[in-house]
Formats: structure tokens, sequence, C-alpha cells
């Protein structure tokens, strides 16, 4: 006998399926939005404030940004777990920031950053398995486990640096080189407001100017240099405007479509002759500093909830998808369904995966070496120098 709940149940079903039916006909290709307006420093005129975005474009960020999300995730429970060892910084908060800038690369642009860069290695080009194997230190990982957390690398992307600052003289040299042999490329040059005062940053902004070399210098300003707040660290927090010389642009680094417009502007400036520009980014980690700090000392435990409940940028981002019809609300549960089995799937991976031998932790260390011996514990010591991963970025 059919009762009624069953027959209640079947119509709503059936009324699920139509609605879902009618909002995939009537989905649209693309979207405009009006953006939080640029500050300007040494600049006429900036980058759009009306943007547009395809569907497929929209979706793409959607995706790369909680794959950056739920890759950190796994990061952090390896790390409670004691499989990640050592350091482990989380760019959880920060997506939005990557994201935007990876969308303005072309094939010969370059990145190198500090130590938040998970999310970076998976955008140019890392499965999420590589780079969760690289933190749990396996065979699979993108540099074999021996970079681990911070040292990551890949092709056009230079790796993060353990060093405060050290990236930023480093950028400017693939900036160099970029010009030097004339392959029309751009370095974006990622630091943070804690590197932000730093001499070697000053000098590489008199460099950069110096030789109008196509640099992109990016402070991801995240509110909190380890555990001090800009406010207490930094005389002249308008970050954007510290390349004196240089222009500069202020960026809501919590709107992926910001991030990109900046980041295209700042190619385009770059490309045509004008030299090196500035970007800030402003940004929010929900994590500490690193996974030992627990991140509340210096900051309530309120503030970080606020940022998630109103400037998070994956739930805004996904507002607008939905509030523009871009996508259904099927369509997002989906994509974030299959992003978490394949992490899931991933993180089962990089705990089974072999580690490497001990004779190979001296392979790979200099890309064409001089001699066939180097130097090992102690100077009678001698390793002999084996190649067998590829070489990253050789000319």
């Amino acid at each position: 006998m059919i009762t009624l709940t069953t027959k209640v149940s079947a119509v709503r079903n059936t009324l699920q399926k139509l609605t879902s039916t009618w909002q995939c006909r009537n989905l649209a290709t693309e979207a405009t939005f009006d953006i939080k307006a640029f500050k300007l420093h040494k600049l006429e005129s900036g980058p759009n404030t009306t943007v547009t975005v395809t569907k497929e474009d929209a979706i793409n960020y959607y995706k790369q940004m909680q794959y950056i999300r739920r890759i950190e995730t796994a990061a952090g429970n390896l790390y409670k777990e004691k499989i990640v060892r050592g350091f482990c910084h989380l760019y959880s908060g920060q997506e939005a920031c990557a994201v935007g800038m990876k969308s303005a690369f072309r094939d010969q642009d370059s990145i190198i950053s500090a130590y938040r860069v998970h999310g970076w290695t998976y955008l140019m080009g890392a499965k999420p398995v590589e780079v969760l194997s690289e933190l749990t230190g396996r065979i699979g990982g993108v540099v074999r486990g021996k970079g681990g957390s911070m040292h990551m690398y890949g092709k056009n992307f230079y790796g993060g640096n353990g060093i405060v600052g050290a990236q930023v003289p480093l950028g400017t040299g693939i900036a160099l080189a970029a010009q030097y042999l004339g392959t029309g490329g751009v370095c974006f040059t990622l630091y943070g407001d804690g590197a932000s005062n730093q001499g070697q940053v000053f000098e590489a902004y008199n460099m950069a100017k110096l030789w109008n070399l196509p640099c992109v210098f990016v402070c991801e300003n995240n509110g909190y240099a380890m555990g001090t707040s800009s406010e207490r660290s930094a005389s002249n927090t308008s970050y954007y405007t510290r390349g004196d010389y240089i222009p500069g642009i202020w960026v809501d680094g919590m709107d992926v479509l910001a991030v990109r417009e900046a980041s295209k502007f700042a190619v385009d400036h770059c490309v045509n002759g004008n030299g090196p520009i500035l970007l800030e980014t402003v940004t929010y980690r929900y994590s500490g500093h690193s996974m030992s700090d627990p991140g509340t000392s210096y900051r309530t435990r309120e503030e970080i909830q606020a940022v998630r409940m109103t400037r998070d940028p994956i739930t805004s981002f996904k507002e607008k998808i939905l509030s523009t019809n871009l996508a259904t609300v099927d369509d997002l549960k989906k994509i974030d369904n299959e992003i978490k089995i394949e992490i899931d799937q991933a993180v089962i991976k990089s705990k089974e995966d072999e580690e490497i031998t001990l004779d190979e932790l001296a392979s790979d260390v200099y890309s064409k070496p001089l001699e066939s011996e180097h130097r090992g514990v102690v100077p009678w010591q001698k390793i002999k120098h084996v190649r067998i991963g590829p070489a990253f970025n050789i000319v």
C-alpha cells in the first residue's frame, strides 16, 4: 500500500529534479561584479573595478581555492598525527591571493615565495598527492620527500624559502634573468608583512627599479608577523607605498577577482617596459604562524571567527557564483565532495608511500656538478654525487 508520506516524498523528489533541470538550462555563461576600489601609489590609473568572469573561470577559481583549503586541512591533521615533522605553515584564509595571481600568469611567468607554499605547489602543476607526500617525506613528493613543507619546486616555481625575506632578492634575480634572456616573462616575488622591514627588500626594490626589471613584488599582508600585528611592527602599514619610487596598488586579498585584476594590471605594467610594481594583498590567516603556534595569544578567537564569517575568500566567492546563477548549489556540492574524496585518498597514499634510502639523501645537490664527489659530514668523508630526479628551471 502506498502511504501519503511516500507520495509526498515522491512529489518532493520530482520537484527537486525539475528545479535542478530548470536551473541547469538557465545558468549564466558569465557575470559582472563591482569589486572594492584599489588604492594607488604613483599611478594615474589602476585596474578595473568592474570585472567580468566566465562560468568556466569562476568554477576553476572555486575548485582551486577548495583544493588549497583541503590540502592545508589535511596537512594540519597530518602534523597533529606527527606524520609531518619539522615546520608546517598553512595558507588557509589566503587562497584568493594565490589563485588570483595564478590566473594572470602566462607560460613564461614565474613565482617565488616564502614558506607558506603548499597551495602554490599545487597551482604550479603538482598533484595534491605529490604535495602531501612531500610533507610526509615520501618518495612520491615533488622533490622525493627531501624538501618538506618549506622547499617545494616546479616548472617556473622557485619554491618556498625558509630565510625570512631572502626570496625577495632571489625573485629580483629571476626577473633579471628573464630580461637578460628575453623570455618576456615576469616574476611574482611574494613576501609577508613580517619580512617587509628587512633591508634586503629595499635593496631589491632599488636594483629592480634601476634596471627596470619585470618584477611584481607582492606583500601578502595577513596582519601578523609571526605573533606581532602590523601596527606594532611597522611605522608605515601602507605596504603598497613602501617601494617609494616603485608604483604600488592596494588590493583586497580576500577577493579572488580583485587579485586577478591587479595581477593582470601588474603583468601588463612590466611587459610594457615600465619596470617593477608592488602589490599589497590584504588578507588573513586562520592558523597560527606555523603549526606550533596556536595563533590565539596575540589575537582573539572571536576575531578569527568574525573573518571566517564575513570575509572568507571561498564562501564569499561561492555566494557570488550562486547569486549570479553561474552554478547551482548541487553543482558546487558535487565539486566539494569530489575534492574531499581526492584529498582523502591522497592522504592515505602519502602515509603508505615509501621513504628514500639513506644513500639518496645527498643526491641531486648540483644540477651540473664540476666534481663527481662532494664533502660529507666531515671533510675526509666524501659522498658520490648521484642524479636521480629532474632539475627544474635549468637554462
